[in-house]
């Protein structure tokens, strides 16, 4: 199963098909009578029971409040996705303002839908086999990952580049690796700057396990900006938290990492986290209510996995030193070591 989430619509993916849900949070509040009222009449036998304390009076004779969550889910559209003989839909994105659906099938067609109306207004053939992922970029330009090797960028149905995660890495073959997920994250202190992040695993399974390799482009130009191994276990999800800063990788054997976008160097590692495939990985919204749910962290990724479990995983805040003040304690020492040169041999300066 797959899904994208905008606002309180849900689009998930089972077998063929795309649902379209509307979930809704609400609260029920309820009240259990107070123990008093089951005393036994004058006429009934029963137990005797102490009587409740002023402070227990005071605050409501000892009743006790069950506040409990229900979701209720509606299902506003269903839409087939995929012509397959394997029939699944393997990714489904929504664009930055949510007014346009995309997914990808495992017959390598891409079918873009106007959301909410759900019509289809695209669909066509973007990879010779399945597609493994896509992501859609602030101005509508879609990505695709799929088996055939490739990493696409379109213009609608028309494309505009293919990339090359290895054009500068002449020891690696071309059909060893092949592209596994792909996400757009923002640029932490640049508004304007964009990047793409993207996965490759290894296409066939070796003895001697390959690494696994994060490239960050430039999601203007899709230049390749760095290149990094990042293990040998096969990774399976990525995300990428909303300020950028932060990229969060699955694996198929359940570990779980954190690492900074900027440099793609791993700060978090928790190896078989799960014990099996891990599905998904998500950051923490950095709104308001995600970051008093984060505390004193700087992020927090959740992962989700075959074995229906839900962890969290945090990274304690950095405290950066001002670089101001390094500055002004490197000019005093050497000040200081001026002045320590003068007194021992006079005449120095």
């Amino acid at each position: 199963m797959n899904m994208a989430l905008a606002g309180d619509v849900v689009a998930t993916g089972q077998d063929e098909y795309c649902h379209i849900l509307k979930f809704r949070l609400k609260k029920q509040e309820a009240k259990k009578a107070n123990s008093s009222q089951g005393k036994p009449g004058p006429n009934e036998k029963g137990i005797r029971k102490r009587k409740s304390s002023n402070s227990t009076a005071k605050n409501g004779g000892g009743d006790t409040k069950n506040e409990t969550a229900e979701v209720s889910v509606e299902k506003l559209q269903v839409v087939q996705t995929d012509f397959s003989q394997e029939l699944l839909q393997k990714s489904v994105c929504f664009n930055k303002d949510h007014s346009i659906l995309v997914t990808g099938g495992a017959d390598g067609f891409v079918r873009v839908w106007e959301f909410p109306s759900m019509k289809k207004t695209l669909d066509f053939k973007a990879h010779n086999g399945e597609i493994e992922d896509i992501a859609v970029d602030p101005d509508n330009k879609i990505v695709t990952v799929g088996h055939d090797f490739q990493c696409c960028v379109w213009k609608k149905d028309q494309l505009v580049t293919g990339l090359r995660w290895n054009e500068n890495l002449p020891a690696v073959a071309d059909r060893v690796y092949r592209y596994q997920a792909c996400r757009f994250g923002k640029v932490e202190d640049n508004k304007d700057a964009l990047r793409l992040y993207t996965v490759q695993i290894p296409y066939k399974r070796e003895r001697k396990p390959l690494s696994c390799y994060i490239t960050k482009w430039d999601g203007k130009n899709y230049l390749a900006l760095l290149t990094q191994p990042c293990g040998n276990e096969v990774i399976s999800r990525l995300s990428v938290s909303d300020s950028g800063t932060f990229l969060g990788l699955g694996t198929v054997t359940g570990s779980v990492a954190i690492y900074i976008a900027f440099s793609l160097q791993k700060v978090y590692y928790v190896k078989e986290a799960h014990g099996i495939v891990v599905t998904d990985v998500t950051f923490l919204p950095e709104t308001r209510r995600g970051r008093e749910l984060m505390g004193d962290n700087e992020a927090a990724l959740l992962s989700v996995a075959v074995d229906s479990c839900c962890k969290l995983h945090l990274i304690p805040s950095r405290y950066m030193f001002p670089v101001w003040l390094l500055l002004v304690l490197c000019a005093m020492m050497i000040i200081a070591a001026v002045l320590l040169l003068q007194h021992i041999f006079p005449g120095f300066l």
